[in-house]
C-alpha cells in the first residue's frame, strides 16, 4: 500500500486515533514508537517469515474453484487461508505480534476471541513462544464454539468466560483491555483485528498484507498478471478483509468488496452490518463507524457468525466506506447458510460462517466472462459444525 492514507497521528482520514485511557498510555507509546523498526529489522522478519513458511504453512493456494466460475460465469479464486495452521488467517497476525511481544520483554499474553479462531492462533503462538496466555471470550462464544475453547485449554491458554452485555466478542473485548490495564508492565494485549488505539490497527494490517502479497505473485504466476479485478472478504473487525486489499488499495482497477454481516436483515435489529447502519463514534480505543442508539449506546450486533459479531469496525475499513475506494455489502444469516452449502457441495470445501458471507456476494454482484474474481477464505468450516447441524438439519 504507497498511498499515506495513514496519518502520524494514526487517523485513516477522520478514523482512528488512539482513545485510551491515561493508565495505558505508556504501553501505547512504547509499541508506537517500536513496532515499525521491529517489524522492518533484519532479525524480525528471517524469523517471522521462516515461521509463516516452516510452521503456518505459507504461501496458501490461490485455488480455481472451476465449479462456482462455471456458475458464475467468471474466473472465481479461493485464497485459502483456512489452510494455514490453526485454520484461519488469524495466525499470520498472531507469529508477528508474539514476536513483537518478545522483543518488547513481555512475558504475559492477553486476547479476546469471538469465533476461538483467534484465541487459538493466540494460544498456539504462546506455546510454541512459552508465554502466558489468557484469552477472554463470551459466554455465547463458549458455547456455539466449543471445540475451538477445548483446543486453547490444550494449548496451555487460561480461557476466561465473559458474561456481561451480551456475552459476545465486544464483551470480551472491554475484559481484555481491563485485565491489560491491572497488568501494564509485564503484559501484551495481543488484538486480533484492525480495530483498537494506534497503532494496533496498522499493525495487525501489515501482517496481515502477506495474503495479499502472495496474491499478486500467484496471479502472476498463473495468469501472468499482478492484480486481479474483484477482491472480496467478509467484515467483522476486519483483519481478513485489510490482509485482502492491502497491496490492492492504491490500484483503482481493482474491485475492492467487503461483506458485512446482516444477521436477521439489516433494519430487523438483529443485525451486526456496521457500515450499513452504523455512525461514527468511539469504541475499544479509536473513532469509527459503530452500531448505536439515538443516544450514542452501543447496540447489541448479531451474527450466525461469532467472527463477525462486533458493533464496530477498523478505522481503515471505514475510510474506504467513506471514501467510497472500497464497496460493502451485507449478507443474512441464511444467505451466509446458503452460500456455505453451495461451496460444500460444489468445490468439497467447508467454509468457515464468517467466510461464507463473503461467498454470498458472489450473487449479488455481475461479472465479466473475463473478469478474474478472488474470494479470501478466511477459514475453515470444523469450528461452526454445530451450527450448521442445529440450521440445516444434519
Amino acid at each position: 500500500m504507497k498511498t499515506e492514507i495513514l496519518n502520524r497521528k494514526g487517523y485513516y482520514g477522520e478514523f482512528g486515533g488512539a482513545y485510551i485511557p491515561e493508565i495505558l498510555y505508556n504501553n501505547v507509546h512504547e509499541l508506537e514508537s517500536y513496532f515499525l523498526d521491529i517489524l522492518s529489522s533484519p532479525d524480525f522478519k528471517i524469523e517471522y517469515d521462516h515461521l509463516l513458511k516452516e510452521y503456518v504453512g505459507r504461501p496458501t493456494p490461490l485455488y480455481h474453484a472451476k465449479n462456482l466460475s462455471e456458475k458464475y460465469k467468471a474466473t472465481i479464486l479461493l485464497k485459502r487461508e483456512d489452510l494455514n495452521h490453526t485454520g484461519a488467517h488469524k495466525i499470520n497476525n498472531a507469529v508477528g505480534q508474539a514476536l513483537l511481544a518478545k522483543r518488547l520483554g513481555k512475558k504475559r499474553i492477553i486476547a479476546e476471541t469471538g469465533a476461538g479462531q483467534h484465541g487459538v492462533a493466540t494460544a498456539t503462538v504462546c506455546a510454541l513462544m512459552n508465554l502466558d496466555c489468557v484469552v477472554y471470550m463470551g459466554q455465547t462464544d463458549i458455547e456455539r464454539q466449543a471445540p475451538n475453547v477445548s483446543r486453547m485449554k490444550m494449548l496451555g491458554a487460561k480461557v476466561i468466560p465473559v458474561h456481561s452485555g451480551s456475552r459476545s466478542l465486544k464483551d470480551a473485548t472491554n475484559e481484555a483491555i481491563r485485565d491489560w490495564m491491572n497488568n501494564t508492565e509485564d503484559s501484551y494485549y495481543l488484538i486480533g483485528s484492525v480495530v483498537g488505539p494506534h497503532p494496533y490497527p496498522d499493525l495487525v494490517a501489515r501482517l496481515q498484507a502477506v495474503i495479499s502479497e502472495e496474491i499478486k505473485h500467484q496471479l502472476k504466476e498463473k495468469f501472468n498478471r499482478s492484480s486481479p479485478d474483484y477482491v472480496i472478504a467478509c467484515i467483522g473487525g476486519g483483519s481478513n478483509a485489510a490482509g485482502a486489499f492491502y497491496h490492492f488499495i492504491d490500484d483503482a482497477k481493482v474491485k475492492l468488496i467487503g461483506v458485512e454481516a446482516a444477521g436477521k436483515g439489516i433494519h430487523s435489529g438483529l443485525t451486526a452490518a456496521t457500515l450499513a447502519i452504523g455512525k461514527p463514534g468511539i469504541i475499544h480505543g479509536c473513532k469509527t463507524y459503530l452500531i448505536q442508539n439515538a443516544d450514542g449506546q452501543i447496540t447489541e450486533p448479531h451474527s450466525i457468525s461469532a467472527g463477525l459479531d462486533y458493533p464496530g469496525i477498523g478505522p481503515l475499513h471505514a475510510n474506504l466506506f467513506k471514501t467510497q475506494r472500497a464497496q460493502y455489502l451485507s449478507a443474512t444469516d441464511e444467505e451466509a447458510l446458503e452460500a456455505a452449502m453451495e461451496l460444500t457441495r460444489r468445490e468439497g470445501i467447508i467454509p468457515a460462517l464468517e467466510s461464507a458471507h463473503a461467498l454470498a456476494a458472489l450473487q449479488q454482484l455481475q461479472f465479466r466472462k473475463e473478469d478474474i474474481v478472488v474470494v479470501n477464505l478466511s477459514g475453515r468450516g470444523d469450528k461452526d459444525l454445530n451450527t450448521y447441524i442445529n440450521h440445516l438439519n444434519y
